[in-house]
């Protein structure tokens, strides 16, 4: 779960915002290096509350999308939270220590943003909000308010309906394959192009 969120400066947008899933990809176009294939996908948080599901819903999602090649860290059947985090942080470290790491969590915020994301070019702060100390994940992260922050955090997750991460989750993992797309695309379109291909009739 991460912290509660005050600069307003980041990107944002809600969840049900008229074409989000575009707009959406267009942000992750912009901030994600897709032409780099060393990215690694952190979703972290637990099946175990449904307020801090977000980040495993997003990976299981993102992990059964085949033209989706990345890999991800993180789903309801394997989770990424506090009691893990480090060590596969350490990991990545050892064996992968140039991977562009994109990190998502839930987090909490003011009633008014619940159901919106936020994308900031900057490692997030896991375990802030219910008072835990991890380490910084992701030189990209994108967060999801879920619920209200301010009072018994522990307990707000616990009761947060499912039906919100769920809901944020598909439209999250559906932008992060729709920008991955038009990526190849747009690849594929100026390889088609090159003034190569267009003198030689190839």
């Amino acid at each position: 779960m991460q912290a509660i969120i005050h600069n307003t400066s980041d990107f944002r947008i809600h969840y049900k915002e008229t074409g989000v899933i575009w707009k959406f990809s267009n942000i992750f176009l912009q901030s994600i290096p897709f032409h780099n294939e060393n990215i690694i996908f952190f979703c972290i948080g637990t099946d175990r509350s449904t307020g801090d599901a977000l980040g495993p819903l997003t990976g299981s999602h993102l992990s059964e999308l085949k033209t989706f090649p990345f890999p991800v860290i993180g789903t309801l059947e394997t989770p990424l939270h506090a009691l893990n985090l480090e060590q596969r942080l350490n990991e990545l470290q050892n064996k992968n220590p140039e991977a562009f790491i994109v990190a998502i969590d839930a987090c909490l915020g003011k009633g008014t943003s619940i159901g919106q994301f936020i994308l900031q070019h900057e490692p997030l702060q896991p375990g802030q909000a219910v008072g835990k100390k991890l380490p910084p994940v992701g030189n990209v992260s994108i967060k999801g308010i879920v619920n209200v922050a301010g009072f018994m955090e522990h307990a707000v997750l616990q009761s947060t309906r499912l039906h919100l991460p769920f809901e944020m989750s598909r439209i999250l993992s559906r932008a992060l394959q729709l920008a991955y797309s038009r990526y190849r695309s747009k690849k594929m379109y100026d390889g088609n192009n090159h003034p190569y291909y267009q003198n030689t009739g190839h």
